[in-house]
């Protein structure tokens, strides 16, 4: 499945055109039948760790870079990020080619910003510390991310950072799946908040995406799947967040 520029006409810019298109390519996107880590059965899958090669990394790369430009002309109030952080695993490479691209765009702007990730585990010897790349003491911080369903590594990140002294301007994830987050009694039809939602009403801090699951429901319309489009439209029905 390809989403050409007929099909796009001049509603979808180029750069998620290409984004969408290189996660057809790689099996980034697919769709069928996949249990969740929060045991919900979902009809699509997003897996980052796919973008594996140059030309793929080029496409998300460029993705995010005009994502990010995007995000920081709408939320204008917000000062200039001196660090891209990517959270382990997933979140280093895109940081890296995210900031690679943004630098590429526009070199003044971006040429001295810095990329840093934690590690999993901290480092005793060498170096040391749980962080790679530049400090974030007094840092602006946008993080980079692939897809955010329960908010857990949002909260971690805003926590790592605070403690190495900077502060989280914003996060910009791959995938918005516009979903309400688990609870225990998942099926009850209570409306509740997106992860996403939930960090920017408890930090401010806000949020942007490249697609939302309501991007994935109109490209399958355009292609004429309407299977798997209608099986989206039935997810969205049943998981659709409050905010």
């Amino acid at each position: 499945m390809a989403l050409s520029d007929t099909d796009a006409g001049s509603s979808v810019p180029a750069f998620k055109r290409n984004f969408l298109n290189a996660c057809f390519s790689a099996n980034v996107l697919t769709f069928g039948t996949y249990t969740l880590k929060s045991g919900r059965k979902s009809p699509y899958f997003f897996n980052a760790g796919s973008f594996h090669s140059g030309n793929l990394l080029s496409a998300i790369g460029t993705a995010y870079a005009h994502t990010i430009i995007n995000f920081l002309s709408i939320n204008s109030e917000l000062p200039q990020p001196s660090t891209i952080f990517g959270p382990a695993y997933k979140g280093i490479p895109l940081a890296c080619c995210t900031l690679l691209e943004l630098q590429r765009i526009d070199p003044v702007r971006w040429g001295k910003v810095e990329y840093s990730f934690n590690r999993k585990e901290k480092k005793d010897h060498g170096e040391g510390g749980g962080l790679v790349g530049g400090s974030l003491q007094g840092a602006n911080v946008l993080v980079v991310d692939d897809v955010i369903t329960a908010g857990t590594a949002m909260r971690e990140t805003i926590e790592i950072v605070k403690r190495e002294g900077g502060k989280v301007l914003g996060f910009v994830v791959a995938v918005d799946r516009m979903e309400k987050m688990p609870s225990t009694t998942d099926e009850d039809g209570v409306p509740r908040p997106s992860a996403m939602g939930q960090i920017r009403k408890e930090y401010g801090v806000p949020t942007a995406s490249i697609v939302t699951l309501d991007d994935l429901i109109e490209l399958l319309r355009m292609k004429g799947d309407e299977t798997d489009m209608e099986r989206l439209k039935d997810y969205r029905r049943r998981y659709i967040a409050s905010d």
